[in-house]
């Protein structure tokens, strides 16, 4: 369980600017002047109003001493200790700090350590009011829905980014879809369940897209019970339906054209055509038994085989 080392006082101030090296947490891409920063370490930093500056590649002994102090909490007030509870923890290191911790000589200054942050408090600013809300971040390609997927949910994306790849930001109440490289917001929706689609209206096509349409006639080529079910599931549900017309496609590569077209069939006959019905429907059909056909018109006849069989072994028919 984390316990907390910091006065009252520390916990409400920052500092304007944090040396880090280039660990992949936070620098995607190194450079002394012009750094690629991991987002999310970015957006924290902007929160908080903090400039981060890496060091240069192969020089981490410029970076500020961070990391020794860990090292020095661990061995010198907790070594050996245990806590029925993180509020007695916390209580015993803030009687620490107080008593030992600030009132010390650091050993590399050879200052007291409460008179060293009382000469950089006022250099320091508060914390903004609310703290900083994390997020997951990704990259997606937008679909020929014009929605992009996020943990089973699709987000709709502004018109002419279909193929094109753009930036996810997600938490628990929204999702952010942004420009690459520039950060620009295109759009944000609330979270939506598994399987529903987030689409705003203005972002809805007067007319049907000509991929859509492409992919209506495959569906009809493909057969006129698969042809209807897919210009079913378009009108019902518009550029959502796009991934089950896709689904109904798959369908009739994987079982063949013939038995989709039953099923199809079926499901308009019952008042249900669905990309799902289909999928159950074929998932509990019993498997079609095997059985010999002509399927080439370069294989002749067997009656042919029969009466040469019979003219070489001299047989009378």
């Amino acid at each position: 369980m984390p316990l907390l080392i910091a006065s009252d006082v520390a916990a409400t101030y920052q500092a304007r600017a944090h040396n880090l090296d280039n660990l992949r947490e936070g620098v995607l891409t190194p450079d002394i002047y012009d750094p690629t920063l991991n987002p999310l370490y970015r957006d924290v930093l902007a929160h908080y109003g903090v400039v981060a500056l890496p060091c240069r590649v192969g020089d981490p002994d410029r970076k500020g001493k961070v990391e020794s102090g860990v090292g020095h909490a661990q061995r010198t007030p907790l070594r050996g200790l245990r806590f029925e509870s993180l509020e007695l923890g916390q209580a015993y290191l803030d009687r620490w700090e107080t008593r030992w911790a600030d009132t010390r000589i650091h050993g590399t200054t050879k200052r007291q350590v409460a008179a060293m942050f009382a000469d950089e408090r006022p250099a320091l600013g508060p914390l903004p009011v609310e703290p900083f809300r994390y997020y997951r971040y990704g990259e997606r390609t937008v679909h020929l829905d014009g929605c992009v997927e996020v943990e089973a949910a699709y987000y709709g994306a502004p018109p002419g980014w279909i193929g094109r790849r753009v930036q996810v930001q997600w938490n628990d109440v929204y999702v952010r879809l942004l420009v690459p490289h520039t950060g620009q917001l295109l759009r944000e929706h609330l979270r939506a369940p598994r399987g529903w689609h987030r689409i705003e209206e203005a972002d809805r096509p007067a007319r049907t897209p000509p991929s859509t349409r492409a992919l209506l006639a495959r569906a009809q080529t493909a057969g006129p019970q698969i042809g209807a079910i897919c210009a079913s599931i378009h009108q019902h549900d518009g550029a959502a339906g796009v991934r089950r017309i896709l689904g109904v496609l798959a369908l009739a590569k994987q079982h063949g054209v013939a038995v989709v077209e039953d099923a199809a069939k079926a499901a308009l006959a019952l008042g249900v055509p669905t990309y799902h019905f289909l999928r159950r429907y074929l998932e509990r059909r019993p498997p079609v038994p095997l059985t010999l056909r002509q399927v080439d018109p370069l294989i002749r006849q067997l009656t042919l085989y029969r009466d040469l069989i019979d003219r070489q072994t001299g047989e009378p028919r």
